[in-house]
Protein backbone atom coordinates (compact mmCIF):
# COMPACT_ATOMS: atom_id res chain seq x y z
CA UNK A 1 0.00 0.00 0.00
CA UNK A 2 1.33 3.73 -0.99
CA UNK A 3 2.45 5.21 1.66
CA UNK A 4 -0.46 8.13 2.82
CA UNK A 5 0.37 9.29 5.88
CA UNK A 6 3.17 12.08 4.90
CA UNK A 7 0.08 14.48 3.50
CA UNK A 8 -0.78 14.74 6.93
CA UNK A 9 0.64 16.73 9.17
CA UNK A 10 2.25 15.06 12.95
CA UNK A 11 0.71 15.44 16.07
CA UNK A 12 3.16 18.47 16.79
CA UNK A 13 2.31 20.14 13.34
CA UNK A 14 -1.30 20.64 14.07
CA UNK A 15 -0.91 21.52 17.54
CA UNK A 16 0.85 24.67 16.06
CA UNK A 17 -1.40 24.84 13.37
CA UNK A 18 -4.43 24.68 15.70
CA UNK A 19 -2.28 27.06 18.25
CA UNK A 20 -1.64 29.92 15.11
CA UNK A 21 -5.52 29.62 13.73
CA UNK A 22 -4.36 27.62 10.65
CA UNK A 23 -6.61 24.51 11.20
CA UNK A 24 -9.15 23.94 13.93
CA UNK A 25 -9.72 20.77 15.96
CA UNK A 26 -12.54 19.70 13.94
CA UNK A 27 -10.84 20.13 10.71
CA UNK A 28 -7.79 18.40 12.13
CA UNK A 29 -10.12 15.32 12.95
CA UNK A 30 -12.00 15.29 9.76
CA UNK A 31 -9.29 14.72 7.75
CA UNK A 32 -7.98 11.52 10.06
CA UNK A 33 -12.17 10.67 9.64
CA UNK A 34 -11.97 10.54 5.88
CA UNK A 35 -8.68 8.61 5.72
CA UNK A 36 -10.42 5.74 7.95
CA UNK A 37 -13.85 6.02 5.70
CA UNK A 38 -11.41 5.50 2.81
CA UNK A 39 -9.07 2.62 4.49
CA UNK A 40 -10.36 1.04 7.31
CA UNK A 41 -12.87 -1.78 5.19
CA UNK A 42 -9.35 -3.08 3.87
CA UNK A 43 -7.34 -2.75 7.03
CA UNK A 44 -9.55 -3.75 9.62
CA UNK A 45 -7.41 -1.56 12.25
CA UNK A 46 -10.31 -0.29 14.53
CA UNK A 47 -12.66 -2.06 16.64
CA UNK A 48 -14.97 1.11 16.92
CA UNK A 49 -14.39 4.72 15.15
CA UNK A 50 -16.32 6.87 17.94
CA UNK A 51 -17.21 9.87 14.87
CA UNK A 52 -19.97 11.64 16.72
CA UNK A 53 -18.32 11.72 20.32
CA UNK A 54 -14.70 12.76 18.56
CA UNK A 55 -16.50 15.52 16.76
CA UNK A 56 -18.40 16.70 19.95
CA UNK A 57 -14.79 17.07 21.73
CA UNK A 58 -13.29 18.93 19.25
CA UNK A 59 -15.38 21.30 18.56
CA UNK A 60 -15.69 21.68 22.55
CA UNK A 61 -11.67 22.19 22.18
CA UNK A 62 -12.05 25.15 19.31
CA UNK A 63 -14.34 27.19 21.78
CA UNK A 64 -11.90 27.17 24.28
CA UNK A 65 -8.57 28.11 24.97
CA UNK A 66 -5.67 25.82 24.81
CA UNK A 67 -5.81 22.45 26.53
CA UNK A 68 -2.30 21.09 26.67
CA UNK A 69 0.23 19.40 25.21
CA UNK A 70 -2.10 17.42 22.58
CA UNK A 71 -4.86 19.72 22.23
CA UNK A 72 -6.83 18.48 19.10
CA UNK A 73 -4.91 15.78 18.16
CA UNK A 74 -6.73 12.93 17.01
CA UNK A 75 -5.84 9.25 19.28
CA UNK A 76 -5.88 6.06 19.06
CA UNK A 77 -6.45 3.57 21.61
CA UNK A 78 -5.43 0.39 21.74
CA UNK A 79 -8.88 -1.93 23.28
CA UNK A 80 -6.93 -2.91 26.78
CA UNK A 81 -7.70 0.65 27.91
CA UNK A 82 -11.05 1.83 29.34
CA UNK A 83 -12.48 4.62 27.14
CA UNK A 84 -15.56 5.85 28.81
CA UNK A 85 -18.73 5.08 26.86
CA UNK A 86 -16.68 2.89 24.39
CA UNK A 87 -16.49 -0.84 23.71
CA UNK A 88 -13.69 -2.54 25.84
CA UNK A 89 -13.46 -6.28 24.34
CA UNK A 90 -9.53 -6.93 24.89
CA UNK A 91 -9.99 -8.81 21.67
CA UNK A 92 -12.20 -11.64 23.19
CA UNK A 93 -15.43 -12.69 22.82
CA UNK A 94 -16.00 -13.01 26.41
CA UNK A 95 -15.75 -9.16 26.41
CA UNK A 96 -18.04 -8.95 22.97
CA UNK A 97 -20.62 -6.89 24.78
CA UNK A 98 -18.26 -4.79 27.49
CA UNK A 99 -18.70 -1.25 27.62
CA UNK A 100 -16.59 0.38 29.73
CA UNK A 101 -18.11 2.94 32.25
CA UNK A 102 -14.70 5.11 33.02
CA UNK A 103 -11.70 6.12 31.15
CA UNK A 104 -8.08 4.24 32.24
CA UNK A 105 -5.73 6.44 33.64
CA UNK A 106 -3.46 7.29 30.70
CA UNK A 107 -6.95 8.02 28.30
CA UNK A 108 -7.77 10.23 31.11
CA UNK A 109 -4.54 11.90 30.80
CA UNK A 110 -4.46 12.21 27.51
CA UNK A 111 -7.70 13.95 27.71
CA UNK A 112 -6.64 16.27 29.76
CA UNK A 113 -3.65 17.30 27.53
CA UNK A 114 -6.41 18.37 25.06
CA UNK A 115 -6.18 14.86 23.15
CA UNK A 116 -9.39 14.01 20.30
CA UNK A 117 -10.02 9.93 21.69
CA UNK A 118 -10.63 8.80 17.96
CA UNK A 119 -11.91 5.21 19.28
CA UNK A 120 -10.37 1.99 19.74
CA UNK A 121 -7.89 0.24 17.91
CA UNK A 122 -7.59 -3.92 17.72
CA UNK A 123 -5.65 -5.84 20.02
CA UNK A 124 -4.94 -9.17 19.80
CA UNK A 125 -6.66 -11.65 22.39
CA UNK A 126 -5.92 -9.89 25.84
CA UNK A 127 -2.73 -8.89 24.15
CA UNK A 128 -1.16 -12.03 24.14
CA UNK A 129 -0.55 -13.92 20.16
CA UNK A 130 -3.72 -15.30 19.28
CA UNK A 131 -4.02 -12.65 15.60
CA UNK A 132 -6.20 -9.74 15.57
CA UNK A 133 -8.04 -9.07 12.07
CA UNK A 134 -5.76 -6.12 11.22
CA UNK A 135 -3.74 -6.22 7.85
CA UNK A 136 -0.41 -4.57 7.54
CA UNK A 137 -0.88 -1.15 5.48
CA UNK A 138 2.57 -1.31 4.39
CA UNK A 139 3.17 -4.90 3.55
CA UNK A 140 0.39 -6.20 1.85
CA UNK A 141 -0.60 -9.97 2.91
CA UNK A 142 1.78 -9.28 6.04
CA UNK A 143 1.17 -9.84 9.88
CA UNK A 144 1.19 -6.32 11.43
CA UNK A 145 2.61 -7.33 14.75
CA UNK A 146 0.88 -7.56 17.98
CA UNK A 147 0.17 -7.26 20.17
CA UNK A 148 -0.53 -3.72 19.43
CA UNK A 149 -1.94 -4.37 16.19
CA UNK A 150 -4.76 -2.02 15.14
CA UNK A 151 -2.83 1.30 16.57
CA UNK A 152 0.39 0.39 14.89
CA UNK A 153 -1.07 0.12 11.54
CA UNK A 154 -4.01 3.15 12.22
CA UNK A 155 -0.35 5.69 12.42
CA UNK A 156 1.37 3.95 9.59
CA UNK A 157 -2.10 4.48 7.52
CA UNK A 158 -2.18 7.89 8.15
CA UNK A 159 -5.84 7.39 10.49
CA UNK A 160 -4.42 9.48 13.28
CA UNK A 161 -0.86 10.62 14.12
CA UNK A 162 -1.29 8.85 17.94
CA UNK A 163 -2.35 5.94 19.04
CA UNK A 164 -1.53 4.19 22.70
CA UNK A 165 -0.46 0.91 22.89
CA UNK A 166 1.14 -1.55 25.55
CA UNK A 167 3.98 -3.67 25.39
CA UNK A 168 4.79 -6.63 27.82
CA UNK A 169 7.30 -8.98 25.33
CA UNK A 170 7.21 -7.13 22.31
CA UNK A 171 4.07 -5.48 21.32
CA UNK A 172 5.22 -2.05 20.35
CA UNK A 173 8.57 -2.49 19.27
CA UNK A 174 7.25 -5.39 17.17
CA UNK A 175 4.41 -3.95 15.08
CA UNK A 176 5.73 -0.43 14.78
CA UNK A 177 8.71 -2.83 13.41
CA UNK A 178 6.99 -4.58 10.90
CA UNK A 179 4.68 -1.49 9.53
CA UNK A 180 7.36 1.26 9.22
CA UNK A 181 6.58 3.83 11.94
CA UNK A 182 8.37 5.06 15.14
CA UNK A 183 6.93 2.85 18.30
CA UNK A 184 8.30 3.54 21.89
CA UNK A 185 8.16 2.24 24.69
CA UNK A 186 9.31 4.06 27.72
CA UNK A 187 11.06 2.64 30.92
CA UNK A 188 8.77 0.43 32.81
CA UNK A 189 5.73 2.30 35.36
CA UNK A 190 6.49 5.60 34.30
CA UNK A 191 3.05 5.70 32.67
CA UNK A 192 -0.01 4.84 34.61
CA UNK A 193 -1.37 1.63 33.90
CA UNK A 194 -4.58 1.78 35.79
CA UNK A 195 -7.89 0.67 34.14
CA UNK A 196 -5.63 -1.44 31.59
CA UNK A 197 -6.53 -5.20 30.93
CA UNK A 198 -3.91 -6.76 32.70
CA UNK A 199 -1.66 -9.77 30.95
CA UNK A 200 1.48 -9.72 33.09
CA UNK A 201 2.05 -7.11 35.55
CA UNK A 202 5.82 -7.36 36.14
CA UNK A 203 6.45 -6.23 32.49
CA UNK A 204 3.24 -4.66 31.05
CA UNK A 205 3.68 -1.14 30.11
CA UNK A 206 2.15 1.85 28.06
CA UNK A 207 3.78 3.34 25.16
CA UNK A 208 2.77 5.00 21.77
CA UNK A 209 3.01 4.74 17.98
CA UNK A 210 3.99 7.85 16.14
CA UNK A 211 5.53 8.70 12.36
CA UNK A 212 8.15 10.59 13.84
CA UNK A 213 10.13 10.39 17.12
CA UNK A 214 9.43 14.08 18.64
CA UNK A 215 5.47 13.25 17.71
CA UNK A 216 6.12 9.79 20.17
CA UNK A 217 8.04 11.69 22.81
CA UNK A 218 5.63 14.69 22.84
CA UNK A 219 2.53 11.57 23.89
CA UNK A 220 4.91 10.65 26.49
CA UNK A 221 5.76 14.29 27.84
CA UNK A 222 1.43 14.25 28.04
CA UNK A 223 1.30 11.00 29.81
CA UNK A 224 3.85 11.62 32.52
CA UNK A 225 4.60 15.04 32.92
CA UNK A 226 8.21 14.63 31.71
CA UNK A 227 9.80 16.52 29.49
CA UNK A 228 11.27 14.48 26.65
CA UNK A 229 11.94 16.27 23.43
CA UNK A 230 14.84 15.05 21.62
CA UNK A 231 17.86 17.22 22.33
CA UNK A 232 20.40 18.23 19.71
CA UNK A 233 23.56 16.21 19.44
CA UNK A 234 24.73 13.17 21.18
CA UNK A 235 26.10 14.89 24.12
CA UNK A 236 27.41 12.38 26.39
CA UNK A 237 26.08 9.84 25.18
CA UNK A 238 27.95 6.60 24.50
CA UNK A 239 26.38 4.77 21.37
CA UNK A 240 27.30 1.25 20.62
CA UNK A 241 25.93 -1.46 18.53
CA UNK A 242 24.62 -4.88 19.93
CA UNK A 243 24.23 -8.22 18.20
CA UNK A 244 21.98 -9.21 21.18
CA UNK A 245 22.56 -12.71 22.49
CA UNK A 246 19.61 -13.68 20.37
CA UNK A 247 21.31 -12.97 16.91
CA UNK A 248 21.30 -16.58 15.84
CA UNK A 249 17.39 -15.25 15.40
CA UNK A 250 17.98 -12.64 13.05
CA UNK A 251 16.74 -13.83 9.32
CA UNK A 252 19.36 -13.05 7.01
CA UNK A 253 17.95 -10.58 5.39
CA UNK A 254 18.10 -8.81 8.68
CA UNK A 255 21.90 -9.64 9.36
CA UNK A 256 22.95 -8.80 6.04
CA UNK A 257 21.29 -5.39 6.40
CA UNK A 258 22.23 -5.00 10.28
CA UNK A 259 26.14 -4.88 8.90
CA UNK A 260 25.84 -2.67 6.04
CA UNK A 261 24.20 -0.06 8.87
CA UNK A 262 26.52 -0.79 11.61
CA UNK A 263 29.82 0.12 9.09
CA UNK A 264 27.42 3.08 7.87
CA UNK A 265 26.76 4.06 10.97
CA UNK A 266 30.73 3.93 12.31
CA UNK A 267 31.37 6.35 9.56
CA UNK A 268 29.05 9.27 10.92
CA UNK A 269 29.70 8.74 14.97
CA UNK A 270 32.24 7.23 17.15
CA UNK A 271 30.80 4.26 18.64
CA UNK A 272 32.09 2.84 21.87
CA UNK A 273 32.22 -0.77 23.24
CA UNK A 274 28.41 -2.35 24.69
CA UNK A 275 28.41 -1.60 28.40
CA UNK A 276 27.83 -5.01 29.35
CA UNK A 277 30.59 -7.53 30.94
CA UNK A 278 31.41 -10.93 29.18
CA UNK A 279 29.01 -12.65 32.06
CA UNK A 280 25.76 -10.33 32.21
CA UNK A 281 25.91 -11.04 28.59
CA UNK A 282 26.37 -14.59 28.31
CA UNK A 283 23.57 -14.17 31.57
CA UNK A 284 21.19 -12.54 28.89
CA UNK A 285 20.93 -15.14 26.54
CA UNK A 286 18.70 -16.72 29.16
CA UNK A 287 15.82 -14.00 29.14
CA UNK A 288 13.64 -15.13 26.85
CA UNK A 289 13.18 -17.93 28.43
CA UNK A 290 12.85 -16.76 31.92
CA UNK A 291 10.78 -13.42 30.55
CA UNK A 292 8.18 -16.38 29.05
CA UNK A 293 7.83 -18.38 32.14
CA UNK A 294 7.07 -14.75 34.17
CA UNK A 295 4.71 -14.06 31.60
CA UNK A 296 2.64 -17.55 31.93
CA UNK A 297 2.48 -17.40 35.53
CA UNK A 298 1.49 -13.76 35.95
CA UNK A 299 -0.95 -14.17 32.58
CA UNK A 300 -2.34 -17.65 34.61
CA UNK A 301 -2.86 -14.78 37.54
CA UNK A 302 -4.04 -11.64 35.47
CA UNK A 303 -6.75 -14.18 33.10
CA UNK A 304 -7.68 -16.41 36.23
CA UNK A 305 -11.64 -14.81 35.87
CA UNK A 306 -11.61 -15.68 32.28
CA UNK A 307 -10.47 -19.06 32.48
CA UNK A 308 -13.04 -19.92 35.08
CA UNK A 309 -16.62 -18.50 33.64
CA UNK A 310 -16.06 -19.07 29.96
CA UNK A 311 -12.40 -21.17 29.17
CA UNK A 312 -13.85 -22.28 26.05
CA UNK A 313 -13.91 -18.87 24.78
CA UNK A 314 -9.98 -18.49 24.93
CA UNK A 315 -7.71 -19.53 21.89
CA UNK A 316 -6.36 -22.94 21.96
CA UNK A 317 -2.51 -20.75 22.22
CA UNK A 318 -3.89 -18.98 25.47
CA UNK A 319 -4.87 -21.98 27.47
CA UNK A 320 -2.18 -23.51 26.69
CA UNK A 321 -0.19 -20.59 28.05
CA UNK A 322 -2.68 -20.10 31.18
CA UNK A 323 -2.36 -24.08 32.00
CA UNK A 324 2.06 -23.76 31.35
CA UNK A 325 1.66 -20.60 34.23
CA UNK A 326 -0.68 -22.43 36.55
CA UNK A 327 1.57 -25.39 36.45
CA UNK A 328 4.68 -23.45 37.79
CA UNK A 329 6.01 -24.70 41.29
CA UNK A 330 6.53 -22.40 44.23
CA UNK A 331 10.44 -23.37 43.63
CA UNK A 332 10.29 -22.40 40.07
CA UNK A 333 8.56 -19.19 40.92
CA UNK A 334 10.88 -17.92 43.59
CA UNK A 335 13.28 -18.86 41.91
CA UNK A 336 12.45 -16.65 38.60
CA UNK A 337 11.69 -13.64 40.45
CA UNK A 338 14.99 -13.39 42.06
CA UNK A 339 16.81 -14.16 38.95
CA UNK A 340 14.57 -10.98 36.83
CA UNK A 341 15.18 -8.88 39.97
CA UNK A 342 19.35 -10.01 40.27
CA UNK A 343 19.24 -9.35 36.58
CA UNK A 344 17.76 -6.19 37.22
CA UNK A 345 20.07 -4.70 39.54
CA UNK A 346 23.07 -6.03 37.58
CA UNK A 347 22.07 -4.36 34.23
CA UNK A 348 21.76 -1.05 36.15
CA UNK A 349 25.41 -1.22 38.37
CA UNK A 350 27.15 -2.23 35.16
CA UNK A 351 25.67 0.64 32.80
CA UNK A 352 25.98 4.50 33.18
CA UNK A 353 23.65 6.90 32.76
CA UNK A 354 23.74 8.20 28.95
CA UNK A 355 24.68 4.62 28.04
CA UNK A 356 22.89 3.42 24.74
CA UNK A 357 23.09 0.30 22.61
CA UNK A 358 21.51 -0.45 19.17
CA UNK A 359 19.55 -3.70 18.22
CA UNK A 360 17.59 -5.24 15.64
CA UNK A 361 14.05 -4.41 16.04
CA UNK A 362 12.95 -7.69 14.83
CA UNK A 363 14.51 -10.86 13.40
CA UNK A 364 13.77 -9.45 10.42
CA UNK A 365 10.62 -7.71 8.16
CA UNK A 366 6.58 -8.62 8.41
CA UNK A 367 6.19 -12.59 7.74
CA UNK A 368 3.04 -13.69 6.28
CA UNK A 369 -0.42 -12.67 8.14
CA UNK A 370 -1.22 -16.72 8.62
CA UNK A 371 1.66 -17.41 10.14
CA UNK A 372 0.81 -15.49 13.64
CA UNK A 373 2.04 -11.78 14.46
CA UNK A 374 6.10 -12.52 14.48
CA UNK A 375 8.69 -13.38 17.42
CA UNK A 376 9.62 -11.08 20.05
CA UNK A 377 12.84 -12.78 20.80
CA UNK A 378 14.66 -9.50 20.05
CA UNK A 379 12.21 -7.35 22.62
CA UNK A 380 11.92 -9.88 25.65
CA UNK A 381 15.28 -9.47 27.13
CA UNK A 382 14.55 -5.24 26.77
CA UNK A 383 11.14 -5.95 28.43
CA UNK A 384 11.78 -8.07 31.03
CA UNK A 385 14.76 -5.46 32.46
CA UNK A 386 12.25 -2.61 32.07
CA UNK A 387 15.00 -0.48 29.94
CA UNK A 388 12.98 2.07 27.30
CA UNK A 389 13.14 1.14 23.78
CA UNK A 390 12.38 2.93 20.61
CA UNK A 391 12.34 1.61 17.23
CA UNK A 392 13.03 3.69 14.02
CA UNK A 393 12.14 2.11 10.06
CA UNK A 394 15.83 2.36 9.31
CA UNK A 395 16.34 -1.13 7.72
CA UNK A 396 14.92 -2.56 4.47
CA UNK A 397 15.01 -5.88 3.05
CA UNK A 398 15.81 -6.65 -0.50
CA UNK A 399 12.28 -6.69 -1.13
CA UNK A 400 11.69 -3.29 0.40
CA UNK A 401 9.92 -4.28 3.53
CA UNK A 402 11.04 -2.48 6.69
CA UNK A 403 12.85 -3.65 9.24
CA UNK A 404 13.68 -1.48 12.51
CA UNK A 405 16.25 -0.21 14.34
CA UNK A 406 15.61 -1.09 18.18
CA UNK A 407 17.60 2.04 20.45
CA UNK A 408 17.45 0.90 24.08
CA UNK A 409 18.81 2.88 27.08
CA UNK A 410 19.14 1.65 31.25
CA UNK A 411 15.87 2.58 32.85
CA UNK A 412 15.69 6.04 33.01
CA UNK A 413 17.60 7.13 29.98
CA UNK A 414 14.11 7.79 27.93
CA UNK A 415 15.11 11.05 26.80
CA UNK A 416 18.95 9.82 25.67
CA UNK A 417 16.87 7.10 24.17
CA UNK A 418 14.39 9.29 22.20
CA UNK A 419 17.55 11.97 21.57
CA UNK A 420 19.40 9.20 19.18
CA UNK A 421 16.50 7.66 17.70
CA UNK A 422 15.59 10.98 16.46
CA UNK A 423 19.19 11.53 15.63
CA UNK A 424 19.14 8.24 13.42
CA UNK A 425 16.18 8.55 11.72
CA UNK A 426 16.94 12.41 10.58
CA UNK A 427 20.60 10.61 9.06
CA UNK A 428 19.48 7.26 8.12
CA UNK A 429 15.58 7.17 7.38
CA UNK A 430 15.46 6.96 3.61
CA UNK A 431 17.20 3.47 4.38
CA UNK A 432 20.65 2.12 4.08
Amino acid sequence: MKDRSADLPGALETCRAIAQGEWSAEAALRARLDRCAALEDDLGAWVHIDAAGALAAARALDQGAVRGKLHGVPVGVKDIFAVRGLPWRCGSPIWRDRVADFDAGAVALARQAGAVILGKTETTEFAGYQPARTRNPVVPGATPGGSSAGSAAAVAAGMVPIALGTQTSGSIIRPASFCGVVGFKPSFDLIETGGISVFARSFDTVGVFARTVPDAALAVEALSGLELQPEDGMGAIALSTLRSPVWDAASPEMQTAWVEFTDRLALRTRLRHAPFSEGLYDAMAGIPALHARIMAAEAAQALAYEAMIAPDQLSQGLQAQIAQGAAQSSAQRHADRAQMIALRQRAMAETRPGDIWLTPATPGAAPPFDSGTGDPIFNRIWSLLGFPCCTVPILRDPARRPMGVQVVGRHGDDRAVLSVAHWLLERFGAGV
